[in-house]
């Protein structure tokens, strides 16, 4: 039980991570591209793990199973390292952060979709009124209190493009299942975020940037670029993986509730807003939620 809250704890940092990438990236949505960001926080991003991979790979062995499971491992790569972030960020160029946090939330939903569509997953009551609890909180939280405001959202591309963000991560949550058993948790993140460069590194080199620009461009925005390489990648990808080996994408993908709760948190402490009190009833209902989700249903 202790190996398990230790899962859930990390998963909360996992979210709490991704909420601050959230933020990040729509604070420099005028100083990067949304290709940059994502080429250069992966590529920095490899270079962080190396010294782990050298000791806790076994190369030969990588190289093999990328050989054997060569078609869900490019799958694997292309949903979670070369597509996801980087349509968040695109998306981030146009919507607005309460149109992200709210479609963004819709993810639990999709996991659990997949989760019957393809891994066969039977869906209880209890988590049926967990999801539903915590999907009221997130709205409740990013509507401000006042259900009302539903109304006044207008779609834009920047919407659609989350909307897609949140199903490729739900689809790579649920083909996490079919990674291959030989690999640990180092080796196949090395492996994913090796493939996801190559995969990646095309569409950037076509658009041409000049070195000088992007000499630059790393000068002027490092911390960033630090940030979502080792927090936002290395650690939560890491953290998010293991998860989903020890307690199933279902259960997991309930903490991205908390997503809005800490926009909110961190946009306190680095933007100056305030907590207000439907901060808190919120924060109430994803609790509830997430209890009921994690400690009442059956697996």
């Amino acid at each position: 039980m202790q190996k398990v809250y230790k899962v859930y704890f990390l998963l909360t940092l996992c979210v709490l991570f991704w909420s601050g990438n959230f933020i990040l990236g729509r604070f420099i949505k005028d100083e990067i591209e949304p290709l940059e960001l994502a080429f250069f926080r992966w590529v920095l991003a490899f270079i962080l793990i190396l010294p782990f991979s050298i000791k806790y790979m076994n190369i030969k062995k990588c190289i093999k199973s990328t050989k054997e499971h060569f078609l869900i491992l490019s799958i694997l790569a292309i949903l979670g390292i070369s597509l996801f972030n980087t349509i968040v960020y695109v998306a981030l160029q146009t919507t607005q952060a309460t149109n992200a946090l709210l479609i963004n939330s819709v993810t639990p939903l999709l996991v659990l979709i997949l989760g019957v569509l393809i891994l066969k997953n039977p869906i209880n009551k209890i988590q049926i009124l967990g999801f539903l609890s915590s999907t009221f909180g997130v709205v409740f939280l990013v509507l401000e209190g006042n259900i009302a405001k539903i109304l006044e959202l207008n779609l834009k591309n920047g919407d659609l493009w989350i909307i897609l963000s949140a199903t490729i991560w739900a689809l790579y949550s649920i083909l996490l299942r079919f990674k291959p058993k030989e690999l640990n948790h180092v080796e196949l993140f090395t492996t994913l975020v090796f493939l996801g460069i190559i995969y990646l590194s095309p569409i950037y080199f076509y658009q041409g940037y000049s070195i000088q620009r992007e000499i630059i461009m790393i000068k002027q925005n490092w911390p960033i670029i630090i940030y979502v390489s080792f927090f936002a990648s290395v650690l939560s990808f890491y953290f998010w993986n293991n998860a989903i080996a020890q307690i199933g994408p279902e259960k997991s993908s309930q903490f991205a509730h908390l997503m809005p709760l800490f926009g909110a948190i961190l946009a306190y402490f680095f933007l100056g807003e305030k907590v207000e009190i439907y901060h808190l009833f919120g924060a109430c209902f994803i609790a509830i939620g997430i209890y009921l989700s994690l400690f009442l249903s059956k697996r």
